[in-house]
């Protein structure tokens, strides 16, 4: 394909005005297609229904200590449920405390009581006169709405294909105690779906904070969400920063949320026996224990780490054809144009796509005005501002085939079409 750039003005309307008729046409179907999130299908949700008939009798009701998981007790969560989650993300059940449905919530709850509470006894954020973040971007919009909402002044630090700008993490972390953590998804990561070198999580694990309450928050979300047999490897982090001498510097986030049910999956997280520590002394004043019946009906339905690698080889086959589809249909209509690049990841919910500068607000709403709604330009980074305003995310898992497909050709026409305006008003 000949690259735009090299197409002469005449040739650039001329094509503009084929596609714009195209445009047209689309935009008299009144589609109403959603690119918008990473949520699971109908049917990946149905993958999991069996799951709700695992207790219905009341002799199936107690875990193993012989607790009655309909009444309060075992506020880490039951030792079944700890040693799934566990060997969910590579830890003993002994390094890992079991919460409620959602990570972003506890990830929320951690930032709040930091706040307020302090960590693991220093001084409470809230009494200092500046807290940032470090925010590795493109990233995910949660992250950064969280620390947004509490005020916390956040760094942008760039990605690169083995993970975040590990030299600028380095000198920043080493440099100002006002930076007391960095987010990071690790494996698969939201958007672009990269995974850390094993050089990258050794080199966090042997960060040397000057704020002694620096913590990486380190959400695992997609540990086990692969696409193919072929996987990303993931050195574990708490290993490593016990090797390196810190082992308190990480808080490790996990969930079901995409594996079971999203919104009534089990949270948990992994760290230091000293972070644990911190962690109940709160919770321990904030809930009598957590829905042990989630818990139960979960460890029933996959039974051990073996069954939750089956359950999600079928979400891979439901998953891989879109990515693939999305994939095939950008390097058919626009490969080697020099309009935009893309990620093509071995796993996770994301595709990453970066436009020519200066686009990617105008092919969102280029995209929404036939009937494609996407994440919003620019959320990938802190406060919603993409310097280059080119990233854009595309998330091809809830639309059936049939929707994706049909999204996709539209957003290609979108950046075809902009990119094109572009060029021209150059």
């Amino acid at each position: 394909m000949t690259p735009y750039k090299e197409l002469s003005r005449e040739q650039l309307q001329a094509m503009k005005a084929d596609l714009e008729k195209q445009f047209e046409e689309v935009k008299a179907k009144g589609l109403n297609l959603d690119m918008s999130r990473g949520k699971p299908s109908k049917k990946q949700l149905e993958l999991a229904m069996d799951m709700l008939e695992e207790l219905k009798s009341t002799d199936k009701l107690k875990c193993e200590t012989g607790i009655d998981c309909r009444n309060y007790g075992l506020l880490d969560g039951i030792p079944e449920a700890r040693r799934l989650l566990g060997a969910m993300t590579e830890v003993s059940a002994d390094q890992i405390v079991i919460f409620g449905n959602s990570s972003l919530n506890v990830m929320f709850d951690t930032v709040s009581r930091s706040m307020t509470h302090g960590v693991c006894g220093s001084t409470p954020w809230c009494k200092l006169d500046k807290v940032k973040f470090l925010c590795p971007s493109p990233g995910y919009d949660r992250h950064f709405k969280i620390t947004e909402y509490f005020g916390i002044e956040m760094v942008t630090v760039p990605m690169t294909p083995a993970g975040p700008d590990m030299d600028m993490i380095e000198e920043l972390v080493s440099s100002d105690p006002a930076i007391k953590g960095v987010w990071c998804v690790p494996k698969y990561s939201n958007p672009q779906g990269i995974t850390y070198s094993e050089e990258t999580v050794k080199r966090f694990a042997r960060l040397k904070p000057a704020a002694e309450d620096f913590r990486i928050f380190w959400d695992n979300a997609y540990c086990i969400h692969h696409l193919y047999e072929e996987q990303d490897f993931l050195l574990e982090i708490l290993e490593e920063c016990e090797k390196a001498g810190n082992p308190d510097l990480a808080y490790k986030f996990i969930s079901t949320s995409k594996v079971s049910f999203p919104g009534s999956g089990i949270a948990a997280v992994a760290s230091s026996p000293r972070n644990l520590a911190d962690f109940r002394k709160h919770m321990a004043i904030q809930t009598i224990g957590h829905d042990k019946i989630n818990q139960l009906r979960h460890v029933r339905f996959f039974k051990d780490i073996e069954g939750m690698h089956e359950h999600m080889r079928k979400h891979a086959e439901i998953l891989r054809p879109k990515f693939e589809a999305v994939e095939n249909t950008l390097e058919k209509e626009i490969g080697g144009a020099g309009i935009g690049t893309w990620t093509t990841p071995k796993g996770g919910y994301f595709i990453s796509f970066d436009s020519m500068e200066g686009c990617a607000k105008d092919i969102v709403a280029k995209a929404a005005e036939a009937g494609v709604k996407m994440t919003e330009a620019g959320a990938t980074f802190p406060y919603g501002i993409d310097p280059y305003d080119s990233n854009i995310r595309i998330a091809p898992s809830f639309p059936t085939p049939e929707e994706l497909q049909l999204a996709t050709e539209i957003f290609v026409l979108s950046v075809k079409l902009v990119s094109i305006d572009k060029l021209l008003a150059e």
